[in-house]
């Protein structure tokens, strides 16, 4: 019997630059296990990312969450500035 497969996105932005990648994965895998088909972690600084910094379709998530067919899981990267400090500026 054939095992079902998933095909889900894996998403990061960096400034200028948006990486996304598609990978096949057996029914019952977790984020943590798409982010690591996907080879992304390569491409992140020292290959690490925060793993409270993770969503699916702009839903928070954890890494050990499972996919569904067609997610798009994406890897945020950590603000540069607060967003309430950065109203201020453009009030002003």
């Amino acid at each position: 019997m054939d095992e079902k497969k998933l095909s889900v996105e894996v998403v990061h932005a960096r400034a200028g630059q948006v990486t996304r990648r598609t990978v096949e994965l057996p029914a019952g895998s977790t984020v943590l296990e798409a982010i690591e088909a996907s080879e992304i972690l390569s491409l992140l600084p020292g290959g690490l990312f925060d793993s409270a910094q993770l969503g699916i379709f702009s839903r928070r998530v954890r890494a050990d969450d499972l996919v569904q067919d067609g997610d798009r899981i994406e890897i945020y990267r950590p603000l540069l500035v607060d967003p309430m400090e950065a109203r201020r500026r453009r009030a002003n």
